[in-house]
């Protein structure tokens, strides 16, 4: 359980980001406040996540998850440059926090 926290922190991690992009500086209303909302679903499902878990490991996975997430986001919905630099970066975040996992960090 304490997994599914963590990684729906790191989705709504993604959401953030992305109504933080169309916030567009927090000068547009509705993107603004469910950047808010999401910030707070986020960080308050990784704390709950933290009780059972190592702290180094869950916050590569929610950051990872976050990263990739946002990463791919921008390629896929908002057009950004999708180069092979970009895409290799992204699998090496992926390798490392499987790489943490795999190294006994998860319970």
């Amino acid at each position: 359980m304490a997994w599914l926290m963590v990684i729906t922190a790191g989705l709504f991690e993604v959401a953030m980001a992305y109504s933080l992009k169309l916030s567009k500086g927090f000068s547009v209303l509705a993107p603004s406040v469910s950047f808010a909302v999401f910030a707070v679903l986020s960080f308050g499902l990784l704390s709950l996540g933290l009780k059972h878990l190592e702290v180094g490991t869950a916050y590569a996975v929610w950051t990872g998850i976050g990263a990739v997430g946002t990463a791919a986001l921008g390629v896929l919905v908002l057009g950004e440059n999708a180069s092979p630099l970009k895409i290799a970066s992204i699998l090496l975040i992926l390798a490392g926090v499987v790489g943490l996992n795999l190294a006994g960090g998860g319970h």
